[in-house]
């Protein structure tokens, strides 16, 4: 197994129940010269994510691409415990959680989960997560129409920042059912949604406005700003939001007097790796106010006649579930597997080792952002402030570029161009804890040889690359 998940503590429990002074007493059947006394070849231990870093570099050597790309879904280092806990059979094989009876330990599961959810995020509570943080996204809208009934316009206001996956589900997922979203343009020069932006809404009615923090450029966004002006003019603020940076920035339950009345966003960081598209989960946390509102499903911890707590599904109905005709939303389910992956992950680490991490990618990427700025050709498009995501201009085609990068396996970054023609020939970069000094000066060094080839020879590559 990959992990162990014996203490020191656990072990000296053991001898103790079993009267045995220690583990080597229980080989004691085997003669003494055929023990091997010491393990003088054997290097000194490494930790769990030196290992994982050592044989992620053995692997890259029979092809596997060093991967610098973000735009959503993000390497990070995921604990051995994370998927040897949720692959054991209990959790592995569970289903439904309908019947409570038969199902405490899943509910307990998402229950802790929700509680997690609901302190990263600062609200008051969670749902048992969603498919995804697009579909999140789009389902966040359409509960914001319900929940804000001061509102009669169903306008929902989308930064041209939010990521423009979530912007394209949010159309497909409303467009039929009467809401009206809103694009709002994108600063150039900063990179974030300008508060000036907003003055030709200032006298109509407006339902929500959707905040991704830090956006899909990689920016922070004026979150304080934004949300007081929102609340100003009737409107809920519907946070996206990435949950490894929550650890660093101000959760939006705390954004400006009020705090967002809606927080969603895609559960991947936490423990899932990534997977050519997914699966992965979304979560969604909002006011106890808007709880009725809340789509998905809810598990409440009580207590049973004799005192002892349990846990159910509670506050929906099942028709909230299964019958489309009076279902407040048609989502049936949770992704509990990768769901339970992020409850594992988030208590392994625990908040001060959530902070480590999320502080390591900023370092990370400033360290990037250095290295490749250095480079003649290279420059920063964007000066706002980032997480672990930042935009380059480049003095090249941007696809020809990544293409002869990928020849030279590393995935190079998103590019930004076909979506934000308006940046040039953009990409976007990455960096997260899982990213060496080497890893980024072998980045540096292609993208350099890449930018001083010539055109012909570039499209080439890009072409043998395709």
């Amino acid at each position: 197994m990959p992990f162990i998940p014996h203490t020191d503590e656990d072990v000296r429990e053991m001898l103790a129940a079993i009267e045995a002074p220690s583990v080597e007493a229980l080989f004691d059947e085997i003669p003494a010269g055929l023990r091997v006394q010491s393990l003088d070849d054997i290097p000194a231990g490494l930790s769990e994510l030196e290992v994982m870093q050592l044989m992620g570099a053995r692997a890259r050597a029979d092809g596997r691409a060093s991967c610098f790309i973000g735009a959503g879904a993000y390497e990070h280092h995921i604990p051995a415990a994370v998927w040897s806990t949720i692959t054991r059979g209990e959790f592995y094989s569970a289903y439904t959680p309908y019947q409570a009876e038969a199902s405490q330990g899943t509910l307990q599961a998402i229950y802790e989960f929700q509680s997690m959810i609901a302190s990263l995020t600062g609200m008051q509570v969670s749902n048992a997560s969603l498919y995804d943080g697009a579909t999140a996204t789009a389902e966040a809208c359409l509960m914001a129409v319900r929940a804000n009934r001061r509102s009669k316009a169903a306008r929902v206001l989308l930064p041209r920042t939010l990521h423009p996956h979530y912007r394209a589900v949010a159309h497909t997922t409303t467009h039929n059912q009467g809401l009206l979203l809103e694009e709002l343009p994108l600063e150039r020069v900063v990179g974030h949604t300008p508060l000036s932006a907003l003055s030709r809404f200032d006298d109509q009615d407006l339902t929500a406005l959707v905040i991704q923090q830090p956006n899909f450029l990689g920016v922070l966004e004026p979150v304080d700003a934004l949300t007081d002006w929102a609340h100003a003019r009737g409107a809920l603020v519907i946070a996206v939001v990435n949950p490894i940076a929550l650890a660093l920035l101000k959760p939006p339950g705390e954004w400006g007097t009020q705090g967002a009345d809606i927080v969603v966003g895609e559960g991947q960081p936490l423990g899932c790796p990534l997977s050519s598209g997914g699966p992965y989960f979304g979560f969604m946390a909002t006011r106890m106010e808007y709880v009725r509102q809340m789509p998905g499903r809810i598990v409440g911890r009580t207590v049973d006649l004799e005192g002892r707590p349990g846990y159910t599904l509670t506050l929906q109905a099942r028709e909230q579930h299964i019958r489309r005709g009076r279902a407040t939303s048609n989502i049936c389910t949770n992704q509990g597997l990768l769901m339970l992956a992020g409850t594992v992950y988030l208590a392994l680490l625990g908040a001060e080792g959530l902070e480590r991490v999320a502080a390591a990618c900023m370092a990370r990427t400033a360290e990037l952002l250095e290295a490749l700025c250095a480079i003649p050709g290279v420059r920063r498009t964007l000066t706002g402030a980032h997480f672990h995501e930042v935009a380059l201009t480049l003095d090249r085609p941007a696809h020809e570029v990544l293409a002869a990068l990928a020849a030279r396996g590393i995935q190079g970054g998103f590019d930004l161009t076909p979506l934000y023609p308006e940046l040039g020939s953009a990409i976007l970069v990455c960096a997260t804890e899982t990213k060496t000094t080497a890893d980024i000066r072998s980045y540096a060094s292609a993208l350099s040889e890449v930018l001083l080839m010539a055109p012909r020879e570039r499209a080439a590559a890009a072409g043998s690359a395709s």
